[in-house]
């Protein structure tokens, strides 16, 4: 088992002490803006998935880019099955099949990804939020 080289990132390798053995959350995820607690220890399980994240904005200004979206591709998540696991989080309005997860408090965002199709499926990316 310790031997799983499989695991790791070939672009850059997970912080060991934000991941318990078992794969969940070590430490409380908080949003990088305010500081609300998103996710309590021990709540989600850590997946790879590259996922594209549009950049970081207020929810007023989320609509207001015209064409083209800058954004991110990340691949570390945390992965919940249940809305109702979050502390504090909020959803975009419909975006094709994408409701996009942002800040319930502050409205920064998007932090996270969820598709409409997977109702069991709330990725959180770890570069879009602290840990503590």
């Amino acid at each position: 088992m310790d031997d799983s080289k499989q695991c790791s990132s070939p672009e850059r390798s997970v912080d060991p002490s934000l991941v318990s053995e078992d794969g969940k959350n070590v430490k409380a995820v908080l949003c990088q803006r305010c500081g609300s607690k998103v996710l309590c220890p021990g709540m989600a399980v850590f997946a790879e998935k590259e996922l594209f994240l549009p950049s970081m904005k207020k929810k007023t200004s989320i609509g207001q880019s015209e064409g083209t979206l800058d954004g991110d591709t990340l691949t570390a998540h945390w992965l919940v099955d249940d809305m109702y696991t979050f502390e504090n989080v909020g959803f975009t309005k419909d975006v094709g099949k994408v409701k996009y997860l942002i800040c319930a408090d502050c409205e920064i965002g998007p932090i996270g990804w969820h598709c409409l199709d997977d109702k069991k499926s709330f990725y959180v990316a770890l570069d879009r939020v602290n840990h503590e």
